[in-house]
């Protein structure tokens, strides 16, 4: 294939580019790999849209083919995404938010964590991203947490025991990680409870999601899974969502009890 499938469409829309500038210079890869430093297949890469256009290669071939800055002013649009695409849409909807409610089963909640537990994940996904691509996900991570402070806003998490015994990061960063939990548990419109193990069958079984009230008090449900992540606008789907989470707070810890099990959790690592 020449194009991988998951490249971002700037990428690849700007390796075109530079294929069709090169082309019409009359200036052979060979050449432009030879001007740039870089290896025929690097050079081959960004021109496919496999790899992101460096900024060095942008400015050689602005030169080489006199496009008198247009290929180097596409280089501010290169920069690794900071949502994934698939959560693109949900992310408008929570900076709105008036009201959230999410009950996650395997990891904290994005809103929830730290710098190195999100950093943690950002890093280990499958199939791997690049640094400059997690550093920018990590970023955006740590700026959505800034919607916490919005005290007009009801903020409901019901997070899983699991979640809290995953040692994501390792011992010490999934320490540091329960105790932010704890720590922020205490803002008077958040609300933290644990869904403990042993619970046997319960509406949370099937897995995580998060319901979001806007300020024209639409509800929207959001649910995510390996590969993709599904928006609901029908009202009867968010109002399904709305009230199984209701259901997991009932078989939840109440706010004290689950700050007391974090915070035993936490002392355990």
């Amino acid at each position: 294939m020449d194009t991988r499938p998951d490249a971002p469409m700037a990428w690849r829309l700007c390796g075109h580019q530079i294929k069709l500038w090169r082309q019409a210079a009359n200036v052979s890869r060979e050449e432009l790999a030879a001007e740039a430093g870089y290896g025929v297949e690097a050079v081959r890469s960004m021109e496919m849209g496999r790899r992101r256009p460096s900024q060095h290669l942008l400015q050689v071939a602005d030169s080489m083919f006199g496009a008198h800055g247009k290929l180097e002013s596409a280089h501010p649009y290169l920069e690794p995404e900071r949502i994934a695409s698939r959560a693109r849409e949900y992310v408008g909807l929570e900076a709105e938010a008036i009201a959230l409610h999410w009950y996650e089963v395997l990891i904290i909640p994005g809103l929830l964590q730290t710098e190195e537990y999100a950093r943690a994940l950002m890093t280990n996904r499958c199939p791997p991203v690049d640094k400059g691509t997690a550093e920018a996900r990590v970023a955006a991570r740590l700026q959505r947490r800034e919607l916490l402070q919005k005290e007009t806003a009801l903020f409901s998490f019901v997070i899983h025991e699991a979640a809290l015994r995953s040692l994501a990061g390792g011992p010490e960063v999934m320490k540091r990680q329960l105790n932010y939990l704890v720590e922020v548990g205490e803002l008077h419109n958040v609300s933290i409870q644990v869904l403990p193990l042993g619970q046997g069958v319960h509406p949370g079984l099937d897995g995580q999601f998060i319901v979001v009230e806007t300020p024209d008090h639409k509800q929207y449900g959001y649910e995510e899974g390996q590969v993709t992540g599904v928006l609901h606008a029908d009202v009867d789907r968010a109002s399904a969502l709305m009230k199984r989470h209701a259901m997991i707070r009932m078989h939840a810890l109440n706010a004290v009890e689950s700050a007391e099990l974090i915070k035993r959790v936490a002392d355990e690592l």
